[in-house]
């Protein structure tokens, strides 16, 4: 049973769209950088699903790709937010202004 390209692409389109719509509208970084690794999840979906289109391993192998820069944005991204936590004691965006240098 073979399934038509279309479908996964459109399932990584929605994905993809999902994890945009999360990364504008919420100001939280824990749920920011989750819709992060879900908009880079459909990006991998489309990877796969454009190797199954033309049939070659390309896919697969930039897939590989994906998930390491997923971990580790995934590890620089929970160290800032453990460092950010224990600064500020909130994991809210706007309070990460404060940070930044004033003259």
């Amino acid at each position: 049973m073979t399934i038509a390209w279309p479908l996964p692409a459109a399932l990584a389109l929605a994905l993809f769209l999902l994890g945009l719509l999360g990364l504008l509208t919420r100001k939280n970084l824990v749920f920011v950088l989750m819709s992060i690794e879900i908009m880079l999840n459909a990006a991998g979906l489309l990877f796969i699903t454009a190797g199954m289109r033309w049939g070659n391993p390309d896919g697969q192998i930039m897939l590989i790709f994906v998930f390491n820069l997923a971990g580790a944005e995934l590890a620089l991204g929970l160290v800032l937010l453990l460092r950010l936590r224990n600064r500020l004691a909130t994991l809210d965006g706007d309070a990460a202004n404060l940070l930044r240098d004033t003259p």
